[in-house]
């Protein structure tokens, strides 16, 4: 299979800022060890802090078997990433590495989840990889 991890706002701080909730791996960490479980896949990698570029990536992903997006803080206001979304037909799974409904209340609310194939939250890095492999199923 052929996935694209797409990574949004803040997330390439990962390892540096709140430790304490997102671990102290980098993300260049966390994607060799998602490159390791998908050995026999295809993984790409993108990281961008600006909206635009991430509805582009999401738009130009008509070759992948499914989108794992984690999109930050744009989760919870970005009305055109959720429109991004919604204009492709390749699969994506909303993604979290903290439990967002255990945190403040402002993360509870994602404006994305509703046009996602599905949304796992609270497992680390682990996130990415459960999302992955629910394009196995």
């Amino acid at each position: 299979m052929k996935f694209l991890f797409i990574n949004g706002v803040n997330l390439n701080m990962t390892g540096v800022r709140e430790k304490g909730v997102y671990g102290t791996q980098t993300l260049d960490e966390i994607n060799l060890e998602i490159s390791k479980h998908f050995k026999n896949d295809i993984c790409e990698f993108y990281q961008s802090n600006s909206e635009g570029d991430i509805c582009t990536a999401i738009q130009e992903a008509s070759g992948f078997d499914g989108i794992i997006l984690n999109a930050g803080a744009y989760t919870h206001y970005s009305y055109a990433i959720r429109d991004a979304i919604a204009s492709v037909s390749v699969p994506v799974v909303e993604v979290h590495m903290s439990n967002v409904h255990a945190r403040e209340e402002f993360r509870h609310k994602s404006v994305l989840s509703e046009v996602c194939k599905g949304v796992i939250c609270g497992f680390g890095m682990n996130s990415y990889i459960l999302a992955a492999e629910s394009f196995k199923l």
